[in-house]
Order: C-alpha cells, then sequence, then structure tokens
C-alpha cells in the first residue's frame, strides 16, 4: 500500500504542475526575458542563448527530481 500512495503522489503532482502549465498558459513569457539571457541582434542576424531562463528551469527540475528520489529512497 504505501508503495501504491507514492506511485499516486508522484502522478498527482505532475498533473498539478501540468494544469498550472496549461492555466496559465502564455502568462509565462518572463521565462524567455531574463536579465542574464543573452541577445545579439544585427541587420540579417539575430542570435539568442537564454542563459539565466536555462538555469532557472535547471534549478527548479534539480529541487522536483531530488523530491521525488527522496519520496521513492528506502
Amino acid at each position: 500500500m504505501k508503495e501504491i500512495g507514492k506511485v499516486l503522489i508522484i502522478l498527482g503532482s505532475i498533473a498539478l504542475f501540468l494544469g498550472i502549465y496549461l492555466f496559465l498558459g502564455g502568462k509565462l513569457s518572463f521565462l524567455g526575458r531574463l536579465p542574464g539571457d543573452i541577445l545579439i541582434e544585427k541587420e540579417n542576424y539575430r542570435f539568442y542563448f537564454p542563459l539565466a531562463s536555462g538555469l532557472l528551469v535547471s534549478i527548479i527540475l534539480t529541487i522536483v527530481i531530488n523530491l521525488f528520489l527522496y519520496l521513492f529512497r528506502k
């Protein structure tokens, strides 16, 4: 029963995050425009490297994955 509870918690968390993402939709537009993102525009050239956005997403995913691994640790 304990393992089923853990699986239900994980599935519920995934459904919650997916629901929040779908509900907010376009309101998360700040993810491509953080102060550390690099954008170089010239006449016929555009270079975009989302450095700060990538770091933020990486930190959030690291925390979430570590929480899930903590739940499955025996």
